[in-house]
């Protein structure tokens, strides 16, 4: 359905224009966006024409989806005023902006809190389906860029003049309460509850390893950062505790948008992430804003941009030299080798992967790692090196990796585990060993259905594309009906 205007949006028709998308081309994009997030849109060219013509506005998301189809074609974001359609339903730009001044910085990353809860309340996805598609890489330019050149605040210090009241300890599971009476008062900051929000951290990693990022315990997360972090970066601190806060909230908002990532909401992952990375800089902790930088890059190369992948990669390298542990530094390598890898550059990757083997064996135990790089041992090393290897088409190197990652244990690393065993199985059908890749592929179709994770179900859908040709068998006609209950299961 469709809201008449008065005039023709002669501004949707001259982006349509400088983009070079045909009112058929337009239809046909809208209608593949919504499908991606499980609308049914039947938009056609007469549709396009109304709204060019006639002034006529789509409702529900449809103005969304549009601006992110028009903004895939030019390589860039395109806000809904740009195309005339700023009067539609609104879904603020929120969590893009990586403002310079630390108070703008508080108040962009507790409005992106505070939709992610308006928008599930809504119902049927809330904001991150109005907002469904619009994921663009351009939109990590400024803040990367913003990153580099000034990675850490010179003050954080926040001293509020109204009555003050202590904070609350954050909540990881169970329903999210609404904000006491008087949570317009400022809160005194402590280390204590620093250490709430770190625990919550710490916990949130574990349920999301082992359940996915689509668990209801790890969709908690965006809970303790609305009810208990907010009013905290709200209130009054120290420069030393503030540095503190805002380290364990980037590392919570970090954790948000991983998870979003996990489930396929790519357009809530880069707002996260965005907001994360200004957080690190707030704390001055300059490792954790690479960390964000490298999960950016891997979204971005996961998303098909492998250019912008290497870039966030090894902007994370070039501010870490000197500062950043042995395995932090080989971590980061390894991320840049996966970004090469997806382009297709093979010396480049193996150079990464070398340098990122060789910065893995130069760390101890006794160094001072993060404590969120705790998942990263060798056998993650060689997970990654697989699908570097993967993507290069080098099933020998692959299985050798492979064989390497699944020696490990999987009880904490479920989601994990899961890939692995699909990146073992397309190795072996690259290998000319049918038998080999179905035993691989349902054992990972058995863990998938252990867990929430819409990019582990893609990676079995992506398995059984490369099982069509031998569809007609007995073992991949077993395999395609073991997963058919995981690929129907909603998003």
């Amino acid at each position: 359905m469709s809201r008449e205007q008065r005039e023709p949006n002669d501004k949707l028709g001259a982006v349509l224009a400088l983009a070079g998308i045909s009112n058929a081309g337009l239809a046909r994009r809208v209608n593949d966006l919504g499908a991606q997030r499980g609308l049914t849109l039947r938009y056609d060219k007469t549709s396009v024409a109304r709204w060019v013509s006639k002034g006529m506005v789509p409702q529900g998301a449809a103005p969304h989806l549009i601006a992110a189809a028009i903004g895939a074609k030019l390589g860039r974001p395109v806000p809904l005023h740009e195309i005339g359609l700023a009067d539609a339903d609104p879904a603020p730009e929120v969590g893009l902006a990586f403002p310079r001044d630390i108070g703008e910085a508080v108040k962009s990353a507790t409005e992106l809190y505070r939709l992610d809860l308006a928008g599930r309340r809504a119902g049927g996805g809330g904001i991150w389906q109005s907002l469904a598609g619009s994921f663009a890489v351009s939109a990590y330019a400024t803040p990367a860029s913003r990153w580099l050149i000034t990675p850490a605040d010179p003050s954080v210090e926040r001293l509020v003049g109204a009555p003050l009241r202590v904070g609350s300890a954050p909540r990881t599971a169970g329903p999210a309460a609404e904000p006491a009476d008087g949570a317009d008062a400022a809160v005194r900051v402590g280390h204590s509850d620093v250490a709430k929000l770190r625990e919550a951290a710490e916990d949130a990693r574990r349920w999301d390893s082992k359940y996915g990022g689509g668990d209801w315990r790890s969709s908690m997360v965006p809970e303790c950062l609305r009810v208990d972090a907010a009013p905290l970066l709200l209130g009054s601190y120290s420069d030393e505790v503030g540095r503190a806060l805002f380290g364990a909230t980037a590392e919570l908002t970090r954790l948000a948008g991983w998870m979003a990532f996990d489930t396929g909401q790519q357009e809530a992952a880069q707002r996260y992430y965005i907001q994360a990375l200004r957080l690190a800089r707030a704390a001055a902790d300059v490792p954790l804003g690479g960390y964000v930088l490298a999960s950016m890059s891997l979204q971005a190369t996961y998303r098909g941009f492998a250019d912008e992948g290497v870039d966030l990669a090894q902007a994370a390298l070039e501010r870490n030299r000197g500062l950043a542990t042995a395995r932090t530094m080989s971590f980061f390598r390894l991320i840049e080798a996966r970004a090469h890898a997806k382009a297709g550059d093979a010396a480049a990757a193996g150079q990464a992967l070398k340098a990122a083997e060789g910065w893995l064996e130069r760390s101890r135990e006794g160094d001072c790692d993060p404590s969120w790089l705790g998942f990263y041992s060798y056998d993650r090393f060689a997970a990654d090196a697989a699908e570097c290897y993967r993507d290069l088409k080098a099933p020998r190197q692959v299985r050798r990796f492979t064989e390497q990652a699944l020696s490990r244990p999987t009880e904490e690393y479920v989601r994990s585990h899961g890939l692995r065993l699909i990146v073992s199985a397309v190795a072996e059908l690259e290998s000319g060993n049918l038998d080999a890749a179905c035993a691989a592929g349902t054992r990972a179709v058995e863990v998938a259905g252990r867990i929430s994770s819409a990019r582990t179900t893609e990676y079995v859908r992506d398995l059984l594309h490369r099982l069509e040709p031998y569809g007609d068998e007995p073992r991949v006609m077993e395999l395609r009906e073991r997963a058919r209950p995981l690929l129907a299961a909603p998003a």
